[in-house]
């Protein structure tokens, strides 16, 4: 237990570490560079109209939010379906959500209707609960995980071409801001976006936090979970309300970003040797913030001034760890949360 308890800590202090470099690194590197000195100094000096203050840090602290938003909605994914690759991206909930964004953008953009923060996350929300609705019908006939996965990459296609038929018929200006938005991206982010990004996903890790309990019984098992006094119709009720609005959130405020929530809860089951909720859970949303923060970091300063898609970029890294998730022979099953 004591090893275990020293893993725990050694493992969260390295993640923070990691997380302060790499927001640190994140508002030194750029197409103006500034001395990490002057960047600790300049936050330390309190609230300006400069780069920093003005443009590079709400960028960075959407990354971060929204990035471990991403990963805490793959695990609760991963828990419901009880497999290791299912995700908001590879199941098409993400796309689905893209797909009535781009709707209420084109039809409220061309009549002139400024569209606010929260109008986006709602209609996100009632994309994401439309696929998962299809992708849990789906479940039920469908008997194999694999064809599953396969139907949910079907759902993201066929969204993606229901986006691209209402794009050929949007004005120009309207074109370019879906555009911009459905590559994937943090750019433009504003402080008011931060804030209420920040209220939406704290709020609910704060439920999924609350849940650790009864996640950790449903990972032994649904007669376990039963045993244990879980109401399980419930108890996935909320799994899936939580999935949904966590990434609703990065949808609408950053668009589509692929295997962030594949790739980042594997990778901190892996690092913790463990599957305990109320450990994975917030290790989750500081590895999927580290992960998008390295991954902006490369979209932005790869090819400076111009800006890369945060969705290839994380496709990049992301995708060779399903391939290995996959390839591995102990792909169905977890570590359990003993």
């Amino acid at each position: 237990m004591r090893s275990q308890a020293f893993r725990y800590v050694l493992c969260f202090s390295l993640l923070e570490i990691l997380l302060l470099v790499l927001l640190v690194w994140n508002m030194h590197a750029g197409s103006v560079e500034f001395a990490p000195g002057e960047v600790v100094g300049t936050l330390l000096s309190g609230p300006e109209s400069g780069i920093i203050w003005g443009i590079r840090l709400p960028r960075v602290l959407a990354a971060a939010i929204l990035g471990g938003a991403l990963s805490v909605s793959g695990f609760l994914l991963q828990t419901f379906f009880s497999n290791p690759i299912a995700g908001p991206f590879v199941l098409g909930i993400s796309s689905g959500a893209k797909l009535t964004v781009s709707l209420v953008m084109i039809v409220l953009l061309s009549r002139g209707v400024v569209i606010s923060s929260m109008a986006l996350i709602i209609a996100a929300f009632a994309g994401s609960m439309a696929s998962m609705g299809f992708i849990l019908l789906l479940s039920r006939r469908v008997k194999q995980m694999s064809m599953l996965v396969v139907s949910g990459v079907m759902i993201g296609y066929i969204c993606s071409a229901i986006t691209d038929f209402v794009v050929t018929f949007a004005d120009d200006s309207n074109i370019v801001n879906l555009h911009n938005w459905s590559l994937g991206s943090f750019s433009g982010t504003s402080w008011d976006s931060v804030g209420l990004m920040a209220w939406v996903v704290g709020l609910s890790l704060l439920f999924t936090f609350l849940l650790s309990k009864p996640i950790g019984a449903y990972q032994m098992g649904e007669v376990y979970a039963q045993n244990m006094g879980v109401n399980i119709k419930r108890f996935r009720v909320e799994l899936i309300l939580l999935s949904s609005v966590l990434s609703a959130c990065v949808t609408a405020f950053a668009g589509p970003i692929s295997f962030v929530g594949i790739a980042a809860p594997h990778l901190i089951k892996s690092l913790f040797r463990t599957a305990k909720p109320i450990v994975i859970i917030p290790a989750c949303f500081l590895g999927g913030a580290a992960f998008c923060l390295f991954c902006d970091l490369i979209a932005r300063t790869a090819f400076a001034p111009r800006d890369m898609s945060i969705s290839s970029v994380t496709a990049v890294f992301g995708a060779p760890i399903v391939i290995c998730l996959m390839a591995s022979p102990r792909s169905g099953r977890g570590e359990g949360a003993l």
